[in-house]
């Protein structure tokens, strides 16, 4: 359970939910009307852009951690309530809140979160002060949140506030590239030139000329006479030679992407004689 004197070490911390994981940091803290911490606010999404509110009944603080009871996604989803605001939560955001959470109160406990203190945050004094100091603390709170502060400045100025929206960006991994080297077989045909003998029969008559050579043979006599014939075949043989080096690089590229919000703005109404109503901002 958290104790009165706790509440100013609780804003920044981590939160965590019961399954041990990150929900986000503590921004705010609401007591009760007894001064009891009851509430804090959780900031989440990217830059802390939203925050929910969280019980502090059955929290835990665990080294430098607040560990709720809850899981994640309960507290992500809770109903939004306007932490800005430098006014108590109203009996119907503290009735959204417990039936959110599955809690429940009686009429005593019901009246006194109607009447739930000011948001509490890493300046705040002594949460244990009478209750002038607390009067102190929350006027100085809502000169802090930019409302009007003519009544305790003298001034006749009024601050018109609003939110902007910060934008950054946080790297993430997308994805992986690799490269893998493996073997395929495929068939390739190549067209060789070859050479070869062929045997042709040539015939001449007998004349003048090779007379000689015709008579010089034995008569009627049988004889053989073989000739070699040769040709070439193709010869196969592989050889593995490098062809291309392929490697994996990485470039930069920039590209415009929008990003949408929602922002609140006060806007300033003005009353004058003979003009009536109208906006000045």
């Amino acid at each position: 359970m958290i104790m009165q004197e706790q509440v100013n070490t609780l804003i920044g911390r981590d939160v965590y939910d019961r399954d041990g994981d990150k929900i986000g940091t503590v921004g705010q803290v609401w007591a009760d009307a007894a001064g009891m911490p009851s509430w804090a606010s959780v900031k989440t999404g990217l830059f802390g852009a939203n925050e929910s509110l969280v019980p502090l009944q059955d929290a835990d603080l665990q080294a430098d951690r607040l560990v709720v009871p809850f899981e994640k996604s309960t507290v992500k989803d809770a109903p939004n309530v306007d932490v800005s605001a430098d006014e108590p939560l109203t009996e119907d955001e503290v009735n959204r809140l417990y039936q959110h959470y599955g809690r429940s109160w009686d009429d005593s406990y019901r009246a006194d979160q109607a009447g739930v203190a000011h948001a509490r945050d890493a300046t705040d004094t002594d949460t244990t002060d009478t209750d002038t100091t607390d009067a102190d603390t929350s006027a100085s709170s809502a000169a802090g949140s930019g409302s009007d502060t003519s009544a305790a400045t003298g001034d006749d100025a009024m601050t018109r506030s609003e939110e902007r929206l910060k934008v950054g960006t946080e790297r993430e991994q997308v994805g992986k590239a690799r490269l893998r080297k493996y073997v395929v077989t495929e068939q390739e045909q190549v067209t060789v030139p070859v050479q070869r003998e062929e045997v042709r029969l040539e015939r001449e008559p007998v004349t003048a000329a090779n007379r000689d050579a015709a008579y010089s043979g034995p008569e009627l006599t049988g004889s053989e006479h073989e000739v070699t014939v040769s040709g070439e075949r193709p010869v196969v043989e592989k050889e593995t030679v490098p062809v291309e080096r392929v490697r994996l690089d990485t470039e930069t590229v920039t590209e415009q992407q929008p990003v949408e919000g929602e922002v609140r703005k006060q806007r300033i109404e003005a009353e004058l004689p003979d003009e009536g109503r109208r906006n000045v901002d």
